[in-house]
């Protein structure tokens, strides 16, 4: 190899890891805590869990009445809960624009909620066990950052007195708890997922430049793994010791310590930074260019156009004579040209009822996979999977991982499309709900970023403690690598500092 090509890689990795080198250690550390404290987020059971059981008695106007007075157009799916101040409102999600609130005792369509409204909100969600502050409105904090946030903004925010000292983040525009936040993981996030993801530069001047700086730190930590791994190999003698009985001609422990754990751990470090590298679609490498699924075709029914829909005191006969589990919440919704309700406990899949009779009922599999095949017009179904486990692409992972908050249940049908995407679509069969979607190119995503940087990969996750062993001995090596070479910069711009101090102080005299 030339010899000016091995100085100049030298001198790349070098003065690159002066810098970066913080910033490898600083994931690895985060990246551990990650695995135990995700960013926080209220996820379903946390919702229903803190929703008090619906009764009859409070509701006062029908689902029929709720959609006309709620003015939406083409409302994708109703439900009723106790969700605003503990009383029970409907919740109309519309196929584009804002959610609408109704009450259900007056029958009028919700204002904005203001501050007395996120109290009795806040207070509902304990059961009137606690109190807690009102600490005014936001439009973002350090634990808000989320998207899924945004069509709820501006945010109440009131702390709470329970013994785990809760933040409660309170929808402006429904009125609802949309995240809670304990003090454990307030205090974990410092040094976990706000740290690794670079949030120190959301919500301030550099908003607008933290994908960018994230992408292309990204970018330099690649680059400096692969110089540091040639640089590595170079300098490591495979065939016979220098002549202090080493491999490595660094004698000086720390130079020592991240020649020798570079070789060891540059694959895993070059893996993660890659993986979190892809993690921000870079230039949109992974964005479909598939036409949305025809949801309204899939539906092939309209709520606000039904007949009639079944009110929750019919639901609460039926569940009473079953002695069923008292009812958190119910959803009206379309599926295969058919209204259902959708009647959730605090725990398990929901029961389902006909939307207009209230009688219980099952989606009819043969209406389903009809529906099924006008989601893709212009392509036609290669196959239809009932999936009793999970897949490589569909899978559920704990309530505090990035996407652990999403429910995936069990059995799953996969419906896989012959288009140019290659489109599957994950379908509940019990509820006719629309799952997942993935195609071709999300599911290379899927590979380089949830697998290379999570090892989100089942024999290893269904096989606890041993995922978490390898991830943490992974990333203590991966720490320590990084750790070596934030304290062999330091050192060397010490010298530097020192030595342009004593060239300046010879001038001078």
């Amino acid at each position: 190899m030339n010899v000016r090509f091995k100085r100049g890689l030298y001198l790349m990795h070098r003065w690159a890891g002066i810098g970066l080198c913080a910033f490898l250690a600083m994931w690895f550390f985060s990246g551990v805590v990650m695995m135990y404290v995700g960013y926080p987020k209220l996820t379903p059971q946390e919702r229903r869990s803190a929703l008090p059981a619906l009764n009859a008695a409070g509701v006062r106007i029908d689902p029929l009445q709720a959609l006309n007075a709620a003015g939406v157009a083409d409302p994708l799916e109703l439900s009723l809960a106790a969700s605003r101040a503990g009383l029970p409102v409907y919740r109309i999600t519309p196929a584009r624009g804002p959610i609408a609130i109704v009450d259900a005792a007056s029958g009028q369509r919700a204002a904005a909620a203001d501050a007395t409204v996120a109290q009795a909100t806040a207070r509902a969600y304990f059961a009137g066990r606690y109190t807690g502050d009102y600490a005014g409105t936001l439009e973002e904090d350090v634990f808000t950052h989320s998207g899924a946030l945004d069509r709820h903004r501006p945010l109440h925010r009131i702390d709470m007195h329970d013994p785990a000292q809760t933040r409660l983040y309170v929808s402006s525009m429904t009125g609802e708890v949309v995240l809670d936040a304990t003090r454990t993981e307030r205090g974990w996030n410092y040094v976990g997922a706000w740290i690794h993801w670079l949030y120190p530069l959301r919500g301030n001047r550099f908003d607008g430049y933290w994908h960018q700086i994230v992408v292309w730190l990204s970018v330099a930590g690649v680059v400096l793994t692969i110089t540091g791994s040639i640089v590595g190999i170079l300098r490591w003698r495979f065939s016979r010791p220098y002549a202090s009985g080493s491999r490595s001609p660094y004698r000086e422990p720390f130079m020592h310590w991240h020649h020798a754990l570079g070789l060891a751990f540059a694959a895993i470090t070059f893996t993660w930074i890659f993986s979190g590298l892809m993690s921000m679609n870079p230039w949109k490498v992974f964005s479909s260019d598939a036409p949305p699924l025809d949801v309204a075709a899939y539906r092939d029914a309209r709520l606000d156009r039904a007949k009639s829909l079944t009110p929750l005191a019919a639901v609460e006969d039926h569940l009473r004579d079953t002695h069923a589990a008292p009812i958190k919440e119910l959803t009206w919704t379309v599926a295969a040209g058919q209204p259902f309700l959708l009647a959730q406990a605090e725990n398990g899949r929901p029961a389902v009822f006909d939307g207009v009779t209230a009688a219980p009922a099952t989606i009819d599999a043969t209406a389903l996979r009809a529906a099924a095949a006008r989601l893709r017009p212009h392509a036609s179904i290669q196959a239809i999977d009932i999936l009793p486990d999970y897949d490589t692409y569909y899978y559920a992972r704990e309530a505090h991982a990035m996407l652990g908050h999403v429910e995936k249940p069990l059995p799953i049908w996969r419906v896989t499309f012959d288009d140019a995407q290659a489109t599957w679509v994950y379908i509940d069969p019990h509820t006719g709900r629309i799952v997942q979607q993935t195609d071709a190119r999300k599911r290379v995503g899927r590979w380089l970023f949830a697998f290379l940087h999570s090892w989100d990969a089942l024999p290893l996750l269904t096989r606890r403690p041993l995922w978490d062993i390898v991830l943490i001995v992974l990333s203590v090596g991966g720490f320590a690598l990084s750790a070596t070479g934030v304290v062999i910069g330091w050192r060397r711009v010490k010298r530097k500092v020192r030595s342009h101090d004593r060239t300046a102080s010879s001038r001078r005299r």
